[in-house]
């Protein structure tokens, strides 16, 4: 079952096409969403939640979103850079809009999660840090038990210790209810190496990968070597590569068969920021 499906979702504006956008997030699973700033990750994630108007078929458990929008959105939890709280609440007065909004509304779940945060109830969410504020988003979009979060840059300000409090938080999330899943942009792509099950990588407004995480990071390697060895190379048997001084650094999409073609054995495990910089900044 899929909790999202989204088939040719695209909007243009001046200067920019969102084109043809497809993918799903599978019950139980983490998809995290990657591409550079202005690459279509907001636009996708709001084109999801029917906030732009867009061509496209999008499914949120199994029903329309332009059609069930009121009803499907009981059962999402939703963190963006917009905030949708008043800065003259407190976190205090938030369980009291909350809970009218939402008849699922977990108060002792929020109460722990707000001390847990160290965040003052009494203060206006105005005199908040940022990073204060999103740890209150990501409270406040969790405590309704909802079915699907849907996340927007999560962890962008904070510390390594919260991210990680926060992905701990993303994580059992999941392991409570397996029917639940996690959309999740970032540019944070080391968070997403211990977390996401699956990755979208959009740029300029396409998908140009769609991949399980940890076959990605297990198929593809970094090798190094000479403009002698580099040129040896077929260019069906690597994606992209960066010129140095000195050596190559080649991107291979499958380096176990790279390893039986090629005798070149320095060859790297990458992380999922080395493969987006290859594929955006490399030399093809």
């Amino acid at each position: 079952m899929n909790n999202i499906e989204i088939k040719n979702v695209s909007k243009k504006y001046e200067g920019f096409l969102l084109d043809k956008i497809s993918f799903n997030v599978p019950a139980g699973t983490v998809v995290g969403l990657i591409g550079e700033n202005g690459a279509g990750k907001t636009t996708t994630i709001k084109a999801i939640l029917n906030i732009i108007k867009s061509d496209s078929t999008v499914k949120i458990f199994n029903k329309d979103i332009h059609q069930d929008e009121k009803k499907i959105k009981q059962d999402i939890g939703v963190v963006l850079d917009d905030s949708f709280l008043s800065d003259y609440l407190t976190p205090k007065q938030i369980k009291s809009v909350m809970k009218e909004i939402y008849s699922t509304w977990d108060e002792e779940k929020y109460n722990q999660l707000i001390k847990q945060f160290n965040l003052p109830e009494n203060k206006l969410i105005k005199d908040y840090s940022s990073g204060m504020k999103m740890k209150l988003k990501i409270a406040t979009a969790i405590s309704h038990n909802p079915k699907l979060l849907i996340l927007d840059e999560p962890t962008s300000g904070l510390d390594p210790i919260v991210r990680s409090e926060i992905l701990d938080i993303f994580r059992k999330y999941i392991e409570e209810d397996e029917t639940r899943s996690i959309l999740l942009s970032t540019h944070i792509t080391t968070d997403l190496e211990h977390i996401s099950d699956y990755i979208v990588f959009i740029d300029k407004g396409k998908i140009i990968m769609n991949a399980q995480t940890d076959k990605l990071l297990e198929d593809y390697g970094i090798l190094k070597c000479s403009k002698e060895e580099f040129s040896k190379i077929k260019e069906d048997d690597y994606v992209s590569y960066k010129k140095g001084k000195y050596q190559y650094k080649v991107l291979i999409h499958d380096k176990n068969n790279f390893k039986k073609k090629y005798n070149m054995t320095t060859i790297d495990k990458p992380s999922i920021e080395d493969i987006m910089l290859f594929y955006i900044k490399g030399e093809r």
